[in-house]
C-alpha cells in the first residue's frame, strides 16, 4: 500500500499516542476535515426546500438571438435528505420541473415540486423511506403500487397544455406547462394503469411517439398517437432481462440494446438484484415497428450505457445509431451514491461517444470515437432519419463527476466542436432548436443549463450549433441556484 500523508500521521499516533504533540493532533484534525468537507461540485446535488416562484433572469452575456421563442422544460432530482433519512442514490430524489422562458429578448425560470405520492408520504414523515433504484427504504414505505414509489424525476415530454414528468418505473405524471402544478398520473388504458412508462420516448416522422416500459425479460411496447392518446400496446418477451433506462428508433425499426447488466431475482433496490456479467457480451434486438413479431438480433462485445442517439437506416438496410458507452456499471452501482453524498471519487472512466453499425447480412460493429460524451442529442428534424451531428456534454475527467462544456460531435468528418467553461460549472444536457424558416442540421441553437460552482446561482445559455467552440451567444442567470437536472424538453 503507498501511504499517504494521513495515513502516516494517524499510524505514527496509534504507534505512539502518549508522546503526540498538539501540533501532531492539529493536523491529523485538519486533514480529516479536508476529506470530509463538500466537494466543489456538492452544489449540484444540493437539496431544494420548496419551489421557486418564477423569477427574472439577468442577461450577463451577449444578446437573445432573433426568432428564439420558447420554454424549456427541464426535470430532475432535487431533494434527497430529510431528518429522519435520505436518499443515498442520485436517482431517488423528489423531482423537480424547471421552466427555462425565453420571450422578447427576455429569460426566466421557474421551478416546482412534483407533488406525487411518493413526496407527501416522506414529507409527512420527514424521511426518506421509499425503496428506489439504489435507496433502500424501509417499512414506513406505503407502496401499493409502481406509482406509489414513483419519483416523476427523469424526463419531460409535451403533451398539448401539460407536460408529462417521466420516471422509468410507472406512469407519466402530468404538469400544467403554464404554472407547473401538478394534475395527476396518466392512464392511457385503464387495464395498463401503473405499468411502466420510461422516461426515453422516441418521435417518429409520422407525428406517433413509441416507449418501452420493462420488468425483468418481460417489455411493454407503447405506441401513441401524435395527440398523445393510445394507439396499442404490447406485451413481448425480450432475450434477457437487460437494465434499460434507453432505446432508439429509425423510421421503420425500434432497437432494444441489451446489456449484459442484468437481473437475477427480484430484491429492492434495483441495483441489489443486477449483476454485470461481461462475458454474455451485448445483445441489440431490432424490431419492425409495422409487426413487433418480426425481429433481428445482433451481437458486440460487452459495454455499459445509459443513453442512446437517434438511429437511422441507409437505402441498403445499414442501421446506425450512437451511444454514449462505458465499461461497466460502476458510475451506476456507486458513482450516483459520491454525488449524493457531495464528496469523493466518482470510480470507473467517463462514457465515450461510439457509433453502432447493423449491418443487413446480421454483422454489427461499434467503434468508439474516443470523445467524452454523454447526453446525446440530435436535431429534432430529423427523427429517425439520416444525421452528422450528435450534441452532448463534454469535459467530464475521471475523478470528477460532472460536465463542464458541451459539443458537437460531426460523425461524418469525425470532429467534435466544443466549448469548454471550465471547472466553476457543472453543465447539463442541452437540446436542438431549429432557427425558424431553417432546413440545415447545423442552422439550429443548443438550449441548455448550467449550474456556475463560483457565483452560487443558475444559467441558462444559447449556443449556435454551427459555430459551438465561439461560446454561448447568449447567457442569462438567475438569483438562485437549482441542483442538475437529467432531461428535458422544449416547446416552441
Amino acid at each position: 500500500m503507498t501511504p499517504s500523508r494521513r495515513s502516516f500521521l494517524m499510524g505514527a499516533a496509534a504507534l505512539s499516542a502518549a508522546v503526540a504533540t498538539p501540533e501532531m493532533v492539529r493536523a491529523a484534525a485538519a486533514l480529516d476535515a479536508v476529506q470530509n468537507a463538500p466537494a466543489d461540485w456538492a452544489l449540484a446535488t444540493r437539496d431544494v426546500e420548496g419551489d421557486t416562484p418564477r423569477q427574472a433572469m439577468r442577461l450577463i452575456h451577449g444578446r437573445a438571438p432573433q426568432g428564439l421563442e420558447g420554454a424549456l422544460y427541464r426535470n430532475g432530482p432535487a431533494k434527497f435528505r430529510r431528518p429522519g433519512g435520505s436518499a443515498t442514490h442520485w436517482f431517488d430524489g423528489d423531482g423537480m420541473m424547471r421552466a427555462f422562458r425565453i420571450g422578447d429578448g427576455q429569460a426566466t425560470l421557474e421551478a416546482r415540486f412534483a407533488d406525487t405520492p411518493k413526496r407527501r408520504n416522506e414529507t409527512e414523515l420527514e424521511a426518506v423511506v421509499t425503496p428506489g433504484f439504489g435507496t433502500k427504504g424501509d417499512a414506513r414505505a406505503r407502496i401499493g403500487s409502481n406509482d406509489d414509489a414513483n419519483a416523476a424525476n427523469t424526463a419531460v415530454m409535451a403533451a398539448g397544455d401539460k407536460i408529462w414528468a417521466l420516471w422509468e418505473a410507472g406512469s407519466p405524471l402530468a404538469m400544467e406547462t403554464s404554472d407547473l402544478s401538478t394534475k395527476g398520473f396518466v392512464t392511457l388504458r385503464d387495464d395498463l394503469k401503473g405499468m411502466p412508462f420510461q422516461a426515453h420516448p422516441r418521435y417518429a416522422p409520422d407525428g406517433a411517439i413509441w416507449n418501452v416500459g420493462t420488468a425483468g425479460g418481460q417489455a411493454v411496447i407503447w405506441r401513441l398517437n401524435p395527440d398523445r392518446s393510445l394507439n396499442d400496446a404490447q406485451i413481448i418477451t425480450l432475450p434477457r432481462a437487460s437494465y434499460m433506462h434507453d432505446f432508439t428508433a429509425t423510421d421503420r425499426h425500434l432497437i432494444l440494446v441489451l446489456q449484459p447488466w442484468v437481473f437475477e431475482g427480484h430484491a429492492l433496490p434495483v441495483v441489489s438484484a443486477l449483476k454485470w456479467r461481461p462475458e454474455i457480451g451485448t445483445q441489440v434486438l431490432v424490431l419492425d415497428k409495422a409487426d413487433l413479431s418480426q425481429r433481428r438480433l445482433y451481437e458486440l462485445p460487452a459495454f455499459f450505457h445509459f443513453h442512446l442517439g437517434d438511429a437511422w437506416a441507409e437505402q441498403d438496410g445499414t442501421i446506425r445509431f450512437d451511444v454514449a458507452a462505458s465499461g461497466d456499471p460502476r458510475f451506476a452501482v456507486d458513482g450516483a451514491k459520491v454525488l449524493v453524498d457531495g464528496r469523493g471519487v466518482v470510480p470507473g472512466e467517463p462514457a465515450r461517444l461510439a457509433l453502432v453499425t447493423l449491418h443487413p447480412d446480421g454483422r454489427a460493429d461499434m467503434v468508439s470515437s474516443n470523445v467524452v460524451g454523454e447526453f446525446p442529442k440530435a436535431d429534432p428534424r430529423r427523427t429517425g432519419l439520416k444525421r452528422r451531428l450528435t450534441a452532448h456534454t463534454w469535459g467530464e475527467t475521471r475523478g470528477r463527476p460532472l460536465p463542464t462544456g458541451l459539443a458537437v460531435h460531426d460523425w461524418s468528418s469525425g470532429r467534435s466542436n466544443a466549448f469548454e467553461f471550465g471547472v466553476h460549472q457543472v453543465v447539463e444536457e442541452a437540446v436542438f432548436v431549429p432557427k425558424p424558416g431553417a432546413a440545415a442540421e447545423d442552422q439550429a441553437w443548443l438550449v441548455g443549463p448550467s449550474v456556475n460552482l463560483k457565483d452560487g446561482r443558475t444559467e441558462l445559455h444559447v449556443f449556435d450549433v454551427a459555430r459551438i467552440a465561439d461560446g454561448p451567444v447568449a447567457t442569462w442567470q438567475a438569483d438562485v441556484a437549482l441542483p442538475a437536472g437529467f432531461h428535458g424538453a422544449w416547446i416552441g
